[in-house]
């Protein structure tokens, strides 16, 4: 009797583990491209936001992300059994950014620097001043 026991344990153990390989086997990419992150200021900004969203309400669904500020894109690694694109893209929104078709929260979009800010608003890099999509020393 005890070793049916064990043995049920053993393979429940078993399934559970290969379940969460085949989870993270599912992992999927998912490019954001925003208007206004355009610099090294707009990328630590979000990414500050998404390090808090990302732990606090999806459990840490998004497993890893790159930038290219140059061209104003984020590529997400995610679990999507945690958290969807368009999650991500209220995320990006919430901290006022724009997210490929989706507008930023007014309010969020306010409280940018205005570097951070769209083009059209008056934002973006100043003609003169240094490149602000390289890192600075």
């Amino acid at each position: 009797m005890i070793k049916k026991i064990f043995l049920v344990a053993f393979g429940a153990l078993l399934l559970n583990m290969a379940g969460a390989q085949v989870m993270s086997a599912k992992s999927q990419w998912v490019t954001i491209v925003s208007a206004n992150l355009k610099c090294w200021e707009c990328k630590e900004r979000l990414e500050k936001y998404l390090i808090v969203e990302n732990k606090s309400t999806f459990e840490n669904g998004i497993l890893k992300w790159t930038f290219n500020v140059a061209r104003g894109e984020m590529k997400l690694l995610y679990n999507p059994d945690r958290i969807t694109p368009d999650d991500i893209r209220v995320i990006f929104n919430n901290a006022g950014f724009d997210a490929d078709s989706t507008k930023a929260e007014p309010d969020a979009y306010k409280k940018l620097p205005p570097i951070c800010k769209r083009v059209e608003d008056g934002g973006g890099q100043k003609k003169g001043a240094p490149p602000c999509h390289i890192q600075p020393n």
